[in-house]
């Protein structure tokens, strides 16, 4: 390692990877509590495709992007926080500190961490699926199916998560399908209580989507059925966005995210974690939530390790 590259700043007080909204906000109460604090942020978000985020109070329907923008210039209030464009490569836990390293090959030292990296997510393997992502397909029914009520809708799932999501998306509509491209994991049972509730059941393989400019239209089944949709639902596959939180040694639950207590702290002590990457994909409140929390949690360790506790 090349030391020129070894930040040479006093050490840090705490690191936040990932700038989504716990990170924004775990941020905002560090510097209001005058800790020393980075967040690092290489702009990749997980919802870049969404034009509006909602039930954020008094950003309702905001641009996901303004969202961010409004909160980091918030953040410029507070000379505690520094806010780091480059994306974290690996974070180290020392005897004293946690070395963390950008890509850039940057060193920095952070006497505690908070993990709000994120998921990724993979879509279904249908033909344009990516192209009405974000516009009329969405993930959160509580994040877009206001703006779709009483609409007709699809659940595109291929996984047992299909029912559950069409139950909950009944709240919107009435007029409701599912389509599980070619999978069979809805039960009997569950496709009978479905379709005595109006719900219908396609497992046929998807041909197509149709439709232009983001709008959906259409479904089409390789056996030829075309059934009329203006948008809906679909359920995709989440991974960590990073290999960071397992490479610490954090424990990974069964839903692929990182165990935490209800204080957001990891068994790595130092390390909590919070947002997507704890709970999984959910409302942008609700992460930014777990981020106060998180950020809470850090300052009552510091204030516990002062005096003694």
């Amino acid at each position: 390692m090349n030391d020129s590259l070894v930040n040479q700043e006093a050490l840090l007080d705490c690191a936040i990877i990932g700038g989504g909204p716990a990170g924004l906000n775990a941020a905002l109460v560090l510097g209001r509590s005058l800790k020393k604090t980075m967040l690092f942020d290489d702009n990749q978000p997980r919802n870049r495709v969404t034009h509006e985020s909602h039930g954020f109070l008094t950003r309702d329907g905001i641009d996901p992007q303004e969202l961010k923008r409004l909160a980091q210039q918030e953040l410029t209030h507070y000379p505690d926080v520094q806010v780091n464009t480059s994306r974290v490569a690996t974070v180290t836990k020392e005897p004293k500190a946690f070395r963390i390293e950008t890509e850039g090959g940057e060193v920095f030292q952070a006497r505690r961490v908070i993990l709000a990296t994120g998921f990724t997510e993979t879509l279904p393997d249908i033909p344009r699926v990516q192209e009405f992502y974000g516009t009329s397909l969405f993930s959160c029914p509580f994040c877009d199916g206001y703006e779709m009520r009483g609409e007709p809708l699809v659940i595109v799932s291929e996984n047992e998560a299909a029912g559950h999501l069409a139950k909950v998306v009944s709240n919107w509509t009435n007029n409701l399908i599912i389509a599980t491209n070619g999978k069979k994991h809805i039960t009997p049972t569950e496709q009978k209580t479905l379709e005595h509730h109006g719900v219908l059941v396609y497992e046929e393989p998807i041909r197509s989507l149709d439709g232009e400019n983001g709008k959906l239209r259409a479904i089409t089944f390789e056996d030829g059925t075309t059934i009329e949709r203006s948008g809906g639902f679909v359920t995709a596959e989440w991974h960590q966005s990073t290999s960071i939180a397992k490479d610490l040694g954090c424990y990974i639950n069964e839903r692929g995210g990182v165990e935490t207590d209800p204080m957001q702290r990891t068994n790595v002590e130092g390390v909590f974690a919070c947002g997507d990457i704890s709970m999984g994909p959910a409302q942008l409140i609700i992460a930014a939530g777990q981020g106060s929390l998180a950020a809470t949690s850090v300052v009552a360790a510091f204030t516990e390790e002062r005096f003694g506790e």
